[in-house]
């Protein structure tokens, strides 16, 4: 058990003087079995976190002290994982789970253990790492006191994932665990200790006993976190990452062609991640950031003058984003279809910056993007980087006067979640039509007038337009 700085005594004091730990403390003494506060909330304890999951194990029954719990703190529901001999109760925003101490075994072909009853040092050895190892008793004798048998709150002062058992026995065990130590890090910006990385390695392979769901939910964890790009780092690194999204690893590289070279996408695609963090939590808009150079490699091509290009990337890419998606698992949704949209409009914006802007541009731009403008404006920011930071303050101003062009355009036209202001329905009654082809393609013409600006986007201009464009395709307009 290591020493305990007075400062987190004193953090630990003032986080189980709540009532519910009190009356963890006492159903346990009812039960005559020893109770503890385990895992992650005493990690969070000492570095400050907030957390709403708690988590109590008791060497007996989880089940049983979850339901003297319940009575005494007047909880109307307890849910039950019988499998695993957990119970979970809902009281005031917190989520406190129940489990008996345990001890696990495994076999190579399943990640499932045999579990048998134990006791608290046997349920310390089985956790991931060692600062989710740690406990704090709730008992009367020693109310409050650290059991940190494996060196827990060292490892926290230090900043680095170790694993309480030898790593290679605890990857090999549960592969999760090694998208799980990668994900710590990017949450909590620490270092996985050398033998870890050397044991995320050795059992890479593993993971693929692991469910896609599970693997994606520990993906979208490391993604959500405030250092991502430590985290597809250390996977890349460790050949995770060419097993789980092998599209994002063969970005990496740069090949060298007479004299002539190209960015490596792979480090380039973290820095625009890393750029958007700021700017939004949103779990698909980071994920069209990674995914917005993702057809690089297929598309590139080399010519001896002009060098590397990535030709029609951007199409390619948004085509492969429904594909990455089914197999990793992902909704198929709206959230697939605005990763798709923004990957397919993301040259656009940087592309404005380069030329004499037209309205009828950045009326196409309002219109393609619609009500996902912002989203796409701030991809296309985080999207602008450079070593040369003169080049990048400049692109960064000529990108703001689009944005104001952009404004003014939309206070004008009204461009954005844009209805035809000449329905279908005015079209058949006009022109005396069934449904046919020719509705659409009036449709269609009135709105490259509107987006050309050959008219504006009101209804009487459409409306005298429709009759012209009528008139021209032998349509007859109806009479009373």
């Amino acid at each position: 058990m290591n020493s305990i700085s007075s400062e987190n005594k004193q953090k630990i004091q003032s986080a189980i003087h709540d009532k519910v730990f009190r009356t963890v403390s006492e159903c346990g003494e009812e039960l005559g079995k020893p109770v503890f506060v385990i895992g992650g909330y005493v990690r969070d304890i000492i570095l400050e976190r907030p957390s709403k999951d708690i988590d109590f194990v008791i060497a007996g029954s989880g089940i049983a002290l979850a339901e003297f719990v319940a009575n005494r703190l007047g909880a109307t529901k307890v849910s039950y994982f019988k499998t695993y001999g957990t119970a979970m109760i809902h009281h005031k925003g917190l989520d406190l789970e129940f489990v008996g101490a345990r001890k696990e075994s495994y076999n190579q072909q399943s990640r499932n253990p045999i579990v048998e009853d134990g006791t608290l040092e046997d349920d310390q050895k089985r956790r991931d790492f060692t600062i989710n190892a740690m406990a704090i008793s709730l008992n009367k004798d020693n109310y409050g006191d650290l059991i940190d048998p494996f060196g827990g709150i060292d490892d926290l002062k230090k900043k680095i994932i170790k694993t309480p058992l030898s790593p290679n026995v605890t990857f090999s065990d549960d592969p999760l665990r090694m998208m799980r130590a990668v994900r710590f890090a990017s949450q909590l910006n620490f270092t996985i200790d050398p033998e870890v990385f050397k044991a995320l390695k050795i059992n890479k392979d593993r993971i693929k006993i692991i469910t896609q769901e599970r693997i994606t939910n520990e993906m979208n964890k490391i993604i959500l976190s405030n250092y991502p790009s430590i985290g597809f780092k250390s996977l890349f690194s460790s050949g995770i990452l060419q097993i789980i999204f092998p599209e994002m690893a063969d970005l990496q590289g740069i090949e060298n062609k007479n004299g002539k070279t190209h960015k490596d996408n792979f480090y380039h695609t973290l820095e625009v991640l890393e750029n958007i963090l700021p700017n939004t939590n949103d779990l698909w808009l980071r994920w069209a950031a990674i995914l917005h150079d993702i057809a690089k490699p297929a598309t590139k091509r080399f010519h001896p003058k002009a060098g590397w290009t990535f030709h029609g990337h951007e199409d390619k890419g948004a085509r492969m984003v429904p594909i990455i998606f089914k197999r990793m698992k992902l909704p198929l949704d709206h959230k697939m279809k605005f990763v798709q949209k923004m990957v397919q409009l993301h040259l656009r914006p940087i592309a404005l910056t380069k030329e004499i802007v037209t309205d009828s541009a950045l009326r196409r731009l309002l219109f393609d993007a619609n009500q996902d403008l912002e989203a796409l404006m701030k991809l296309c920011r985080a999207d602008i980087t450079s070593k040369n930071e003169a080049k990048v303050k400049k692109y960064l101003e000529r990108f703001t006067e689009v944005e104001i062009k952009i404004k003014q355009v939309e206070q004008r036209d009204k461009i954005r979640n844009w209805q035809p202001p000449v329905s279908g329905e005015v079209i058949i009654e006009t022109f005396n039509l069934k449904p046919c082809k020719y509705i659409g393609d009036i449709k269609d013409a009135i709105k490259e007038a509107i987006l050309e600006g050959e008219i504006e986007n009101d209804y009487e201009a459409a409306y005298n337009f429709m009759l012209v464009k009528g008139r021209e395709l032998g349509l007859t307009v109806k009479t009373n």
